[in-house]
């Protein structure tokens, strides 16, 4: 008995110096993977993280091009959303690919990712989870006991979110929100990072379901995707009939991309970028009086704060995307449409003169006034 006590006490010791080695050797498979690795104090400095992180993105553009074609300006806005702590809502006819491209971009940024096909059936529970009655492997009692949907995951891809109705669409655009799901008296913390990409087909097609304004305004960019160019569509029917298409491998982890959402609110901001987000969010609403003629003429309501929000970290995070440790003009105007166009609500004289949301953008960046020396003329009066 004692021999056999021994055997077992040796072959428990080597099963747990076994695992002791497995988990060292994954630790150190993933630190390979980080791009940001601190130094010997457990820092790393802003500038050189956003050298790196420029270089990452070039390689993340790389790695999607495996499958995807074009989009490039599609692929950048999803980044900035991501590391901005954003949401985005991906708007676009069928068949363009927005479900790969997300699957994608998952990939690449070594994320869990979970899909799910929103339905007229789906219930919240289908979302978040329920709770079900199990039997607890310890008291081998029967009682209730939560089962987690796929909201918990780091990218969820909501599919065709328009075409559920409202009730479920709560439950999703809740949990974007508060990053928490409750079930029974409970609160279960949601996986950090977390992100939502929802798509959305044009609403003139039919089966789908308006999403309310108070809900569109929790995504922080619309995104629109639009039809491939020509030498696109060619290069798409010649790389899927060929099946030369390869699988994106992992460029960033899930600490890269925690530590790069801190580094956005890092990235510092001129004071006349700030005043100059204000007056542009501002002039979307007709109730100001400087607001521009056409602003009153086709325009019932205007953005809200957290338009401005997304303009200044979408900024920070375009700026380091692109090497530079600095918001700029450029950055806020280049963002403008997609966080400003599902914020504001067009009236009947806009739809029958066909104007759009793009449109009234286009002319208010035509209109505001960037000169930075007016505005700091305008703080030093003040």
């Amino acid at each position: 008995m004692a021999k056999k006590a021994t055997k077992k006490t040796t072959k428990k010791k080597t099963a747990s110096r076994t695992s002791k080695v497995g988990a060292a050797k994954e630790l150190a498979a993933t630190a390979k993977k980080s791009i940001l690795q601190p130094d010997e104090a457990g820092e790393i400095d802003d500038v050189t993280a956003v050298k790196k992180l420029h270089d990452a993105r070039d390689a993340i553009v790389g790695e999607l091009r495996k499958n995807i074609v074009g989009m490039d300006q599609v692929i950048d806005e999803v980044l900035i959303a991501i590391f901005s702590r954003g949401h985005g809502l991906l708007e676009g006819v069928p068949g363009l690919a927005k479900t790969l491209l997300v699957s994608s971009i998952a990939k690449t940024l070594s994320l869990s990712f979970k899909r799910i096909q929103f339905t007229p059936d789906l219930m919240p529970s289908d979302i978040t989870g329920s709770e079900l009655l199990q039997d607890d492997p310890e008291t081998r009692e029967r009682k209730f006991m939560f089962t987690k949907g796929p909201i918990f995951s780091n990218l969820v891809l909501a599919d065709e979110i328009n075409r559920t109705p409202p009730k479920t669409q709560a439950a999703l655009l809740e949990a974007m929100q508060e990053k928490i799901v409750s079930a029974g008296g409970d609160d279960y913390a949601l996986d950090a990072p977390f992100f939502v990409l929802a798509t959305q087909n044009p609403l003139e097609q039919e089966g789908t379901y308006t999403l309310p304004e108070a809900q569109l305004d929790r995504f922080m960019f619309k995104i629109h995707v639009g039809y491939p160019s020509q030498q696109e569509e060619i290069d798409i029917m010649r790389s899927v009939t060929s099946g030369s298409g390869g699988s994106p491998q992992e460029v960033l982890s899930k600490a890269d991309i925690l530590l790069l959402q801190d580094l956005v609110g890092r990235v510092p901001v001129a004071p006349h970028i700030f005043q100059y987000v204000a007056a542009l969010v501002r002039a979307t609403r007709p109730s100001e009086e400087n607001a521009p003629g056409f602003i009153k003429d086709f325009v019932s309501w205007g953005c809200g704060p957290r338009a401005g929000l997304n303009l200044i970290t979408g900024a920070k995070a375009r700026a380091i995307l692109r090497g530079r440790f600095g918001a700029s003009l450029e950055d806020v105007q280049a963002l403008a449409a997609p966080v400003l166009r599902h914020r504001m609500g067009l009236n009947f004289a806009a739809q029958a003169e066909g104007v759009d949301a793009d449109h009234v953008v286009g002319r208010l960046l035509e209109e505001i006034p960037s000169d930075k020396e007016l505005y700091e003329k305008e703080e030093a009066s003040a």
